[in-house]
């Protein structure tokens, strides 16, 4: 008897871990072909080399973005130099990206850039908040950006137990934001077992320098974040479930859910237009690709658009899909005006003509 029921465990536990690795590699990509969608008038933006894994777009044209990045299993091409923040002027009829400078007593050796976020103050002050990787730990760095000087002033590092392994960040002040966690465990051979297994275990957390707290959890992989036009709600996107969980903002500042949208790929960066409150995505259609790296088989590129989400019939549309070597794996799209960013982990980064 003993060993019939050791069997039968055994066999149960064997189709579990059968059936999540399956799971997996759906999520994953192994199994999808794409249908391309292509845009006309595309350019790489001169300047940017190794990877634009997050952008922002100042009021006025100025486009930040976070280069470099060096993530655990993920290609790098330039692990001799830290990483940087770049700033591409879109006002101009090239587009050529330049390395801001950053202030001393910040260890620029270690940089190792990721989500980030800007905030805009009454009297126009620009702070800057960077998620960051130095020496295999995660913080969040704040930064005042100094458009005369092509600079950044380090203000402030910000480390806690609750921002274990942050991904993405939306500020929401000053001096207050929310972050995603994408991983539970915070040693390696446990984030495999997490990511294996299919846990739904990562967080988001609410930070201000009063109060530090989980805000929502329950997350296969929370990676992008973003808040909506009004400040009402926060877009968080959930890779490994292909999934866009809408949520509105307490008073006491956790997080309730509104409703959960399907998107069918693995969603990266969240960007909302200020102006129509559409949600921009850039997506990793054949994810795998990225961990098993091979430049004749590219993971590829697709950026969708959300309209109109808060509705009750949200309109989901690939704008880009691309499989060729041009732009291999994006993580984030985002518009202004008639132009179109696409950012990737740690290639180049492409702008398009929308009205073209």
């Amino acid at each position: 008897m003993g060993k019939r029921v050791i069997l039968a465990l055994f066999t149960v536990i064997l189709s579990v871990v059968a059936y999540r690795l399956v799971d997996l590699c759906n999520k994953m990509g192994v199994f999808r072909e794409l249908d391309l969608v292509e845009l006309g008038n595309c350019h790489l933006i001169e300047g940017v080399e190794h990877g634009s894994e997050d952008i922002n777009i100042l009021p006025g044209g100025l486009a930040l973005i976070s280069s470099g990045l060096k993530y655990p299993s993920l290609p790098n091409f330039n692990s001799d130099r830290p990483g940087q923040i770049l700033l591409v002027d879109l006002n101009k009829p090239t587009l050529t990206a330049v390395e801001l400078r950053i202030s001393r007593g910040f260890d620029v050796e270690s940089f190792n850039p990721h989500g980030l976020s800007t905030y805009i103050d009454e009297d126009g002050t620009v702070y800057v908040f960077v998620v960051n990787h130095p020496r295999n730990i995660t913080t969040v760095e704040v930064f005042m950006f100094e458009e005369d000087q092509n600079s950044l002033i380090h203000l402030k590092t910000i480390q806690h137990e609750l921002l274990h392994s942050v991904n993405d960040i939306v500020a929401l002040s000053s001096d207050s934001f929310y972050a995603t966690n994408d991983y539970y465990f915070a040693h390696e051979p446990l984030k495999t077992l997490e990511i294996v297994l299919g846990f739904s275990w990562c967080s988001v957390v609410y930070y201000s320098p009063s109060e530090v707290k989980v805000a929502a959890t329950g997350f296969r992989f929370a990676n992008g974040i973003n808040v909506s036009p009004d400040k009402r709600y926060i877009y968080i996107a959930e890779s490994l479930a292909h999934n866009i969980h809408i949520m509105e903002i307490n008073p006491n500042n956790t997080l309730t859910p509104v409703k959960t949208l399907h998107v069918g790929t693995l969603p990266d960066n969240l960007e909302v237009d200020p102006k129509t409150g559409d949600v921009w995505i850039g997506c990793c259609p054949i994810c795998w690709k990225l961990f098993f790296y091979n430049p004749e088989y590219t993971p590829g590129s697709e950026v969708i658009r959300i309209e109109n989400i808060l509705s009750k019939d949200p309109k989901v549309t690939q704008v880009y899909v691309s499989n060729d070597s041009v732009l291999q794996g994006s993580s984030v799209a985002i518009v202004y005006e008639e132009k179109l960013l696409i950012g990737t982990v740690f290639h180049k980064a492409l702008h398009c003509e929308l009205g073209s």
